[in-house]
């Protein structure tokens, strides 16, 4: 069996192959539909199913890591995820494709709620920003990947989904290595610890919630930069091949400042980090629907974007870590799936109707709403924050 630290790195390598098949789908899915004739609202609807799938398996998933442990679950969801990718070419249909959706949705769940909660309850607290940081990383690496695939579709419909399947499955082999490991527990009694779940899941909103906003807002973002920018780039004028290497930039920008922003997180605090970087994103954002004609623009937006609010999922989960105590982090990782999910479903919807009923107008406003909201709600809770993290 392996030493630790190759464990933490075999659990980053899950998770960056996720976040490349994520990366892949949604642009890759987005643009097929297009080309097909089907709506933007229908698009954007059908790309839901991912995170519908997130949803669905959120609750169920603390009671099996408890009996079973860390490595079973994570397993499981690989398992899910690669075997849905591979059939993706046998039949292209709606309903198939949207219940491919739903349970590569449930797979990553499974994937994320593993990995997270075994690196954040191992994680020292003098380092667990930087530790955060290089998961939050390492899956925007895979993210960032992901959209490239999409010119595959150049070579056939079916090979992208088939090389992103084989490269999940080797991933996932190595999982195969890893001693398991069980998550602390509240008391002595499993079966009391696991009746008490939904208690847990209102204590971590009342404790936390503040918290959870910022993997809604990255959900959000990353939901409709990857299923909906697709389709409204077409609209505008913008080639394929040139869509494909813009998303990325989103990513690629948060792997510059991911692990910076984790150090400086824990030197001056998660919330004054997390109100500076909703900030530059606000402003790249509104720059964008401004200059969103023009491709180049696009590109150094897109990266300076993914600099500021491309490390809002591992904030969240680093301020969600410093606000919970050990017992309530595996409610804590799940609501952030959960929050997650309700932003990556919100976002492509919304994103969709948009289109359809302010075609004239830069759907990059909806980004701008949204985290001008996320900031008003962090500088009204201030003080309610400030007495939690002292408590």
């Amino acid at each position: 069996m392996v030493s630790p630290r190759f464990r933490f790195w075999i659990l980053i390598a899950l998770v960056t192959i996720s976040g490349f098949s994520q990366g892949m789908l949604l642009p890759l899915l987005a643009i097929i539909l297009e080309q097909n004739g089907v709506s933007s609202s229908v698009n954007g609807l059908h790309a839901t199913g991912l995170y519908i799938g997130v949803l669905i398996a959120s609750p169920f998933m603390e009671k099996p890591m408890q009996k079973f442990g860390f490595k079973p679950v994570i397993l499981v969801g690989g398992f899910l995820v690669f075997l849905s990718l591979a059939l993706f070419p046998l039949w292209e249909s709606l309903w198939f494709w949207f219940i491919l959706r739903v349970t590569i949705g449930i797979g990553d769940n499974m994937l994320h709620f593993g990995t997270q909660t075994w690196i954040t309850t191992t994680a020292a607290k003098e380092t667990r920003g930087r530790s955060i940081a290089l998961y939050g990383m390492f899956f925007g690496l895979g993210f960032a990947i992901g959209p490239l695939m999409t010119r595959l579709l150049e070579v056939s419909d079916a090979f992208p989904f088939i090389v992103s399947a084989i490269m999940s499955m080797i991933v996932w082999s190595l999982m195969l290595f890893v001693r398991n490991r069980w998550p602390e527990e509240e008391g002595t009694d499993t079966t009391t610890a696991t009746n008490n779940s939904f208690k847990r899941f209102i204590q971590t909103g009342k404790i936390a919630w503040i918290a959870l906003l910022a993997p809604f807002a990255y959900g959000f973002m990353e939901a409709i930069l990857h299923g909906i920018f697709p389709i409204y780039g077409l609209r505008i004028g913008h080639d394929t091949n040139v869509l494909s290497l813009i998303i990325p930039c989103f990513a690629a920008g948060s792997l510059i400042s991911q692990l910076p922003l984790g150090i400086m997180s824990d030197r001056y605090g998660r919330r004054n980090i997390l109100l500076f970087v909703l900030t530059g994103g606000l402003f790249m954002f509104l720059f964008a629907a401004f200059f969103d004609t023009s491709a180049i623009a696009l590109f150094i937006l897109f990266t300076l974007a993914g600099m500021f609010v491309g490390s809002l999922f591992s904030l969240g989960i680093s301020y969600m870590t410093d606000l919970l105590p050990k017992n309530l982090l595996p409610a804590g990782n799940i609501m952030c799936g959960v929050a997650f999910s309700i932003g990556s479903i919100s976002g492509p919807y919304l994103g969709g109707l948009f289109l359809e009923f302010l075609p004239g107008v830069s759907f990059f406003y909806v980004l701008v709403v949204m985290i001008s909201l996320i900031i008003v709600a962090l500088l009204v809770k201030r003080e309610n924050v400030e007495t939690v993290s002292a408590s």
